[in-house]
Order: structure tokens, then sequence, then C-alpha cells
């Protein structure tokens, strides 16, 4: 990262120190969440980087946007939960939004780490920062992890609520619970539909709507539902109440509830190395809609 190979010192680091180094931290991050995980298509581990330079400030973020990548020109190490170049790319001039970011990141001399569906498949992931904020029950996964391998907790969760309620209030408190975006929290059929059994998949979970039907739960908890998905779904059935109803949430929000947890976990690994380290969360809000007009549905 520095030019010609220079080293250079971690910003916020006082003498003596014990920052780790990249390749360290990244090792320890990768044992959490092993990249073997990830889905054949994804795109995770470390995009920029040397991991010989020793990295005392780090920023979390779920979308490595340009605006992120600014704010994250002040830190040693950027960690998204979205891949930078999840499709790939053939040249990355600054000029365009990638190549904003990746040149921005190198001319600060700030790595980037990006974990996805590694993470999702983690018990320190996505879902079970979801299940915990909405105090699940007897959580397990959605889609059981394919061998028993300590710290899998497969793809989603399904849980029981701590008590039966509306799906109006359901969506009410999912709502309180993650930051607030222009959609906040939205569902599907009668307001008074009671829910005690909940199915979460954080992130684009329709590929998981055939499976949800044949679980026992109420409601199925994901984002980015499209029309016609949501309505096959609920058609699947002459009646609607015999199919899971549908809370639909913004993409950005569900997951950056892992951010918390993610800071906890590089801490602790922080403190059992007796490591330096600064980790902090992006403040910025990379839900893409900025305003929205109602016609006062109801």
């Amino acid at each position: 990262m520095s030019p010609a190979g220079r080293r250079r010192s971690p910003r916020g680091a006082t003498a003596g120190a014990q920052a780790p180094t990249l390749g360290a931290l990244i090792g320890a991050l990768e044992a959490l969440y092993p990249l073997a995980r990830a889905e054949d298509w994804d795109r995770v581990g470390l995009v920029l980087g040397v991991e010989d330079e020793r990295v005392a400030r780090v920023l979390l973020a779920v979308d490595p946007t340009v605006a992120v990548a600014r704010e994250a020109s002040a830190h040693d190490l950027l960690i998204s939960h979205h891949p930078l170049l999840l499709r790939g790319a053939s040249a990355l001039p600054a000029s365009t939004g990638k190549g904003a970011v990746a040149t921005t990141l190198l001319r600060s001399g700030t790595a980037l780490w990006c974990g996805h569906t590694n993470v999702d498949r983690s018990r320190a992931g996505t879902a079970s920062a979801l299940v915990t904020a909405l105090d699940l029950q007897d959580a397990a996964p959605l889609v059981a992890p394919g061998a028993a391998e300590d710290g899998l907790l497969g793809l989603g969760a399904i849980g029981e609520l701590p008590e039966p309620m509306p799906i109006e209030e359901l969506a009410a408190r999912i709502d309180a619970l993650l930051p607030a975006t222009i959609q906040g929290a939205r569902f599907t059929g009668e307001p008074q539909r009671m829910i005690r059994t909940l199915a979460l998949c954080p992130g684009a979970g329709d590929s998981l709507l055939d499976l949800v039907r044949t679980t026992a739960a109420d409601a199925y908890l994901t984002s980015d539902l499209r029309h016609h998905t949501a309505l096959e779904h609920l058609e699947a059935s002459a009646d609607q109440t015999e199919v899971p109803a549908l809370l639909d949430v913004p993409h950005w929000a569900a997951e950056s509830l892992w951010l918390p947890l993610l800071r906890e976990e590089l801490l602790r690994i922080a403190a059992e190395h007796g490591w330096e380290l600064d980790v902090q969360i992006s403040t910025l809000r990379t839900d893409p809609w900025s305003g929205a007009r109602s016609h006062g549905c109801t």
C-alpha cells in the first residue's frame, strides 16, 4: 500500500503500542469467518493491502462506497460486508465509482477486507445479530450447515418470539431496532395477524421462500422482495393465512446490525493477543433511497 513499499506508522499508534500486522489481523478474522464458507460466486477476503504493515485503526461498514472510502482514508483498514468487485472489472478508472473507491484507499494506504456469505454463515454473523436483536428463542439455522462445524450457523435462522404479537406490532418493533431509512419495515396481510415463529435471512433472501413455506414460520423477514416474487409466495395457497406473511426491510439496515457484533469480536481478539486496536463503525448511511412520497395507503 505504501509508495515503493515504504513502511508507515499506523494512524493513532503510540510509542511501543503493539498494533497487529494486517496479515495477523486478517488471519484472526478469517479464523472467525473462513473464506471457504462463502458461496462459489462470492468474492470475499483481502482486496487491498500489504500484510506486513501495521494496523491500528479499523473502520467497519456494510458497503464500500465512495463516501465510505473517503471516511476510511483516516484508518488503516476498512472491513465491509459487501464485496467491492463482486462482478469483477477489467479497468478501475477513478472516474467510476469502483475506481474511485480503489483509488481513494490506495492513495491513503488503507487496506480493504470484505466478508459476505462467509459472514452470513457464521455464528458471529448477520443472522445472529438479527436473532439477538429480536431475542428469538430456540433459534436454529433456516438452512442447516452441510456438515457439523464449530462456529457455523448455516444460512438464515428460525425461532420463537418472546411472546406472540400482531405483525403490525412486530414491524414497528423491527423498525425501531434498525437504523432509520425511508422505507422502514413493511409487511403483508392483515395488521392483526399473530406471529409467534419467525424465519429470517438478512440481505436478499427471496431464494429461500420455497423453503420457508415448508417450515412452521408465521412470517419471514428479509430484504429486497420484488413484486412478482412476493405475490407468487402469497398466492401459493388460495388462503394467504396458510403461508408465512412477509416482512421486508431495507438491505443495508438489516445487515448494519452485524457491525457492532463484529466490533466486539475484533476487540475481543485484540485483547486476547495484546494488540493495540481502535475499531470504529462508519457513521454513513449507505441505503440508496433518500426520499419518498406517500399516497396515504394504510
